[in-house]
């Protein structure tokens, strides 16, 4: 890359109507960072402090909690500050960063909702394996291999867009995703080619084998009594929901900053906003508050309800 593309910085041109509704922008979504933060980190501080949460279950549930908190912080306090200023702007180098962060514990999430399949598979479907199975050689392993399977890929393809010669500085988003392929002054066959194997690798996969995962647990559970098969659906369902629109979200973000024609910029803003905000709110309530045992400890923390 030519020296001057080192100072380059770029203009978050996704905002709609910002002067106008700057102060309700920030208000709203400092909000909902906060209930994020206390959220999420009231739960994980739960299972790290509860012995009786020392499970292979809780523990992806703390990851994956741990994960949404991270995830956050990348997005949320760069957006806060924007909403203030009167230029929302970024230095090309602190976007790829946000760029590779963004990327890397998105995709994080996939895999460690895999190993939670996995995890619930092998309870319901190998019960008398699963002390042998889920051991924490097997946790540490899936834990390593869904933060640092997607770094080390998501880290070539951010070397390979940090090279790229940038002709336009607008970045049609509010924070540094794959728009940021619209800049190039020639378009990337390679990166092009790498993100969507990256696409399939750490996001398709995952979602299929989540999929065949909660099917198989539900058949199983379909033959047993109606009580376990009502328990298997509230708990089996409201994941399989919750994953799918954040594949949704995610497979919109990949083909929208690979399309030539631009999508209106209010579809673009709702669509970011969901991304940063879906799995981050739901995740505690999906996969914590519904679980019996963390919200029994929650009620003892903060009702001071006996046990």
């Amino acid at each position: 890359m030519e020296e001057e593309s080192n100072v380059t910085y770029l203009t978050f041109g996704g905002h709609v109507e910002l002067h106008k509704y700057r102060y309700l922008y920030f208000m709203v979504v400092f909000t909902i960072y906060i209930l994020i933060l206390c959220s999420n980190s009231a739960i994980v501080y739960l299972i790290w402090n509860q012995q009786d949460l020392h499970e292979p279950m809780y523990i992806f549930i703390a990851a994956l909690l741990l994960n949404s908190v991270l995830f956050s912080a990348v997005i949320y306090p760069k957006l806060l500050v924007d909403f203030l200023s009167e230029k929302q702007i970024i230095y090309y180098r602190a976007c790829l960063v946000q760029y590779f962060m963004f990327y890397a514990l998105s995709n994080s999430e996939f895999l460690l909702l895999a190993a939670m399949a996995y995890d619930r598979y092998v309870s319901i479907c190998k019960p008398l394996q699963y002390l042998t199975i889920m051991r924490k050689t097997t946790i540490s392993i899936f834990l390593a291999l869904s933060w640092l399977l997607p770094a080390f890929l998501d880290i070539g393809i951010t070397i390979m867009t940090a090279n790229q010669q940038l002709c336009s500085f607008t970045l049609e988003a509010i924070f540094c995703n794959n728009s940021i392929y619209k800049l190039f002054c020639v378009p990337s066959k390679a990166i092009s080619v790498y993100g969507v194997l990256i696409f399939l690798i750490l996001n398709v996969v995952p979602v299929i084998f989540i999929v065949f995962t909660y099917t198989r647990i539900l058949i199983i559970c379909y033959h047993s009594s109606g009580e376990v098969r009502i328990k298997a659906a509230q708990t089996c369902v409201p994941h399989l929901l919750v994953l799918i629109n954040y594949f949704i979200l995610i497979a919109y973000v990949v083909i929208a900053g690979r399309l030539e024609s631009d999508f209106p910029k209010t579809a673009r803003l709702i669509m970011s906003l969901q991304l940063a905000l879906c799995h981050a709110v739901f995740n505690p309530i999906i996969y914590g508050l519904n679980m019996k045992e963390i919200s029994k400890h929650l009620k003892r923390l903060f009702c001071g309800d006996k046990m």
